[in-house]
């Protein structure tokens, strides 16, 4: 079984919240476009000037991924 890899993308400032929300709603369409085999993604705010959007990809995906959507980190992923 493979490691699961959450990568993160951080946002920051007044509109950071609705940034995050909205970064979602593409990680779900790349995630349909190259038919990964996860669909885990979501967005959390921190406090009212940070908040993130992740993703959750395998181990096998996580290179190509990350070169092509450029997270600003990463972490083992969780459940």
């Amino acid at each position: 079984m493979s490691r699961k890899i959450k990568l993160i993308w951080d946002f920051r400032g007044p509109a950071s919240a609705k940034t995050a929300e909205h970064h979602e709603i593409h990680l779900k369409e790349y995630i349909a476009i190259e038919k990964l085999p996860l669909n885990i993604t979501g967005f959390k705010i921190i406090n009212e000037m940070q908040a993130i959007a992740f993703m959750v990809v395998t181990d096998e995906n996580m290179i190509p991924v990350r070169d092509a959507l450029k997270p600003h980190r990463g972490e083992v992923y969780v459940e």
